[in-house]
């Protein structure tokens, strides 16, 4: 038994998730109401969730309590990085939608089961009040947006503290992501709960009555996480930006595709980021941002859905229509953490640009539900894989620079 457990401990850790997923799949086809298997996924999910928020706020706040007076970071360049991004994403979904025309069937009312967002000034309102909350329930509550800000305010309040208090911070930061490494490495069993879990629950036949949606929305998010991203990040790093990304997309994106959580990933690409060798002051913040307003996948959804919902009531669309829509999609897809139900309670705001009832929105909504069980799982993958890209490039970027000054320095002085 300890030499198989020895040798389970050496087996990387996305050898051992891909075990998980493979049990997993065979327990929901085999032993589908054996309900007890997924409660190792939720207690994974909740684990993970419970210590995420604490964790950011310590990191956040030791960081920026460390950080001397002239220190650089690359935090102007990953938040470029993130609403460019995310606009690139809804821009490519509308070229899809003129290549691969979408119609949906609406049928079903959802009048009373769902309440969207108004405008995306409400969606701006909500996530203004969030800033606001009472520190010790935005940490109960894990509401991030809040938890990022208070780290904020501490962390440069403690920047006039003692060295010793200053300590004790990075101290509880250490801590917090040592018991945090303890849950990830639970990752396999939790992961192997949360696919049976999918496959118990829906079957895998929900994949085909929907199929054509859902290539549409997957392979868009996959033009974007295998196309748009690399371009970003050639541009600006000058460097083949495949091992990268692809190293993002496996260790990142994979946890974030089962767990389906942004926030419940943000540990995963914490411990990423550090791998990477990455600067702590600006990962420490650029994560839990991240996790909050780099929402690619996100204005994906909103756009393939919303222009379905347009083709089906044969609405006409002009590319400077298109245009705006995707600078809505994007601006809604930044708050969609604001919003209870995430990107797809935003449809309609994208649908009232083409005056679409707030009815039938909601059955597009209805439908997005439907293809949730993919879509949710690509969409959280591209967003949180995103977040460590875009922090690592924006860096990189900086590395590269400085690379070319000093070759230019070598190569004047040699002439």
């Amino acid at each position: 038994m300890k030499r198989i457990i020895r040798t389970w401990n050496k087996t990387s850790l996305i050898k051992r998730i891909t075990i998980g997923v493979i049990v997993g799949l065979l327990l929901g086809l085999l032993l589908p109401k054996v309900s007890a298997i997924g409660i190792l996924g939720d207690l994974f999910v909740g684990g993970l969730k419970a210590v995420a928020p604490l964790l950011v706020f310590t990191l956040v706040a030791s960081a920026l309590s460390q950080h001397q007076s002239g220190q650089k970071t690359n935090m102007t360049t990953v938040i470029f990085l993130y609403i460019f991004g995310t606009f690139a994403a809804a821009l490519v979904a509308v070229l899809v939608n003129y290549i691969f025309p979408l119609t949906l069937v609406l049928t079903k009312s959802t009048k009373s089961i769902l309440s969207a967002p108004q405008g995306v000034g409400e969606v701006f309102h909500d996530l203004l009040l969030k800033v606001v909350d009472n520190p010790i329930n935005a940490l109960a509550t894990a509401n991030y947006i809040s938890v990022l800000a208070w780290a904020v305010v501490f962390g440069l309040a403690m920047r006039t503290a003692s060295q010793h208090t200053k300590d004790l911070m990075q101290t509880m930061a250490e801590v917090t992501s040592k018991v945090v490494r303890w849950i990830i490495n639970l990752a396999p069993f939790g992961i192997m709960g949360l696919v049976f879990t999918t496959i118990s629950d829906n079957g895998i036949g929900i994949l085909s009555k929907y199929g054509l949606l859902i290539v549409t929305l997957v392979g868009t998010m996959l033009f974007v996480a295998l196309v748009v991203n690399p371009l970003i990040a050639f541009i600006m790093t000058r460097e083949n930006p495949y091992p990268l990304v692809f190293r993002c997309l496996k260790e990142s994106g994979v946890t974030a595709f089962f767990t389906r959580s942004s926030a419940a990933n943000i540990p995963v690409n914490m411990k990423l980021c550090e791998d990477l060798g990455l600067d702590k002051d600006t990962y420490s913040v650029s994560i839990p941002l991240g996790a909050t307003i780099n929402m690619a996948g996100a204005a994906v959804t909103i756009n393939v859905l919303t222009l379905a919902a347009v083709n089906t009531l044969g609405i006409s669309v002009d590319f400077p229509t298109a245009l705006l829509l995707s600078i809505v999609a994007a601006i809604s897809a930044c708050g969609a953490s604001g919003v209870a139900g995430g990107s797809l309670l935003l449809i309609p705001v994208a649908c009232s640009l083409f005056g679409i009832s707030n009815d039938l929105a909601m059955q597009v909504v209805g439908v997005g539900f439907i293809v949730g069980v993919v879509q949710d799982s690509c969409e959280t993958a591209l967003n949180s894989s995103t977040d460590v890209l875009f922090t690592a490039i924006a860096e990189k970027s900086v590395w590269g620079k400085k690379k070319r000054q000093t070759q230019a320095q070598v190569q004047t002085q040699a002439d």
